[in-house]
């Protein structure tokens, strides 16, 4: 078993404390990652769960085993690290049979292990380069090599892709999917990317200021977060958050703002009935407020008046800033929309699909 579990992990930089009292557990042959953005405390998590960097407070365990004095080189993990740190002097053969040699395994088990990884990473014909002679994908997959030979309990990945450009992303993306899948190991994965997090992950763990903020799967995540960080974060563009007012009219509950209102569904009126005539934060996102249902009503849909301040084109789509009395929107649209800037539009909102956040603390009303 390579469970990972975490209780009460801190870690304090002199009064500044970067990571706070972290509980987590991570399954066995689970694909965790950790998102947030800079300073946010992930990678010193992971530096942790390594053995890289020591803890202020707390017990790290991984397979059972608590772990808070094992070295790093005994903890049964392989990191992949974001530059790479290849041996320049090495060829990618030397580079991946290095940590096995060091263990004292034997000449043709390395030789075997270090083959068998090649191929199914599809670098075969690389094992005679040194670094210098690799791309960054080249260099990303046999530093990834390098920790697969190990077969270790868990593997940990610290923006591993960040050094590469958009579309190769988009590939090492698919392909770590993949060796997840065929190695059926635990992965602990950090980025500051979002859809890296949501394409990957069978749960996100979202942090901010070495806080957690939420987990779960990214759908979870995507459409129930927690608060109003977890809401802005993750989703592109981001959501809109706009300073409401709940009121009741005519038996239907409302929000609205100084130039807009919009209906609650009625399946709603119960959750936020407790909190009628109160000032709270309503956020839509952006694929949420479209061109559609113009034609007819469809329920828990409404309309919206606006002026279109930017057109983005996006291919198919196109993102509109839309300005509705003194709140600026964002919404997600076909492309083949008839408006034009600094004219008046008429969007649609999904109520369906709106949050309402608590003014002070940010959290969702639920």
């Amino acid at each position: 078993m390579a469970e990972v579990r975490l209780s009460n992990v801190t870690k304090r930089f002199g009064k500044n404390t970067v990571v706070n009292r972290v509980n987590l557990t991570v399954a066995d042959q689970e694909f965790l990652v950790l998102v947030g953005p800079s300073g946010c405390g992930k990678t010193t998590t992971l530096r942790m769960i390594a053995g890289l960097e020591g803890m202020s407070e707390g017990e790290i365990y991984i397979g059972g085993r608590k772990v808070n004095e094992v070295s790093a080189k005994d903890r049964d993990i392989a990191m992949v690290f974001q530059n790479y740190a290849l041996y320049p002097h090495m060829n990618a053969f030397k580079n991946m049979a290095f940590g096995l040699q060091l263990r004292k395994f034997p000449k043709p088990e390395i030789e075997k292990r270090v083959t068998d990884v090649a191929t199914i990473l599809g670098i075969e014909e690389l094992l005679s380069r040194k670094p210098g002679e690799l791309s960054g994908g080249q260099k990303q997959r046999v530093a990834m090599g390098r920790a697969i030979v190990r077969k270790p309990k868990v593997f940990l990945f610290d923006e591993p892709l960040s050094n590469l450009d958009a579309k190769l992303r988009v590939q090492m993306r698919l392909e770590l999917g993949k060796l997840h899948e065929r190695l059926g190991t635990t992965i602990i994965y950090v980025t500051h990317d979002q859809v890296e997090a949501m394409t990957l992950a069978d749960r996100i763990v979202i942090m901010d200021k070495g806080f957690v903020m939420q987990t779960g799967s990214p759908l979870e995540i995507y459409e129930n977060p927690d608060n109003m960080f977890v809401a802005g974060f993750i989703g592109s563009p981001s959501m809109n958050f706009l300073e409401v007012r709940l009121f009741e009219e005519d038996g239907k509950l409302y929000v609205g703002g100084e130039s807009f209102r919009l209906a609650i569904p009625d399946d709603l009126h119960a959750r936020y009935g407790a909190i009628l005539h109160k000032e709270v934060i309503l956020g839509i996102r952006p694929e949420h407020i479209n061109d559609r249902f113009l034609a007819g009503d469809v329920p828990g849909i409404d309309r919206l008046e606006g002026v279109v301040d930017v057109i983005e084109p996006v291919g198919s789509e196109a993102i509109l800033t839309v300005l509705v009395g003194v709140h600026r929107l964002t919404a997600r649209v076909d492309a083949h929309i008839n408006a034009k800037e600094h004219q008046p539009v008429t969007l649609t909102v999904d109520m369906n699909k709106m949050h309402l956040f608590d003014k002070m603390t940010g959290a969702v009303v639920r």
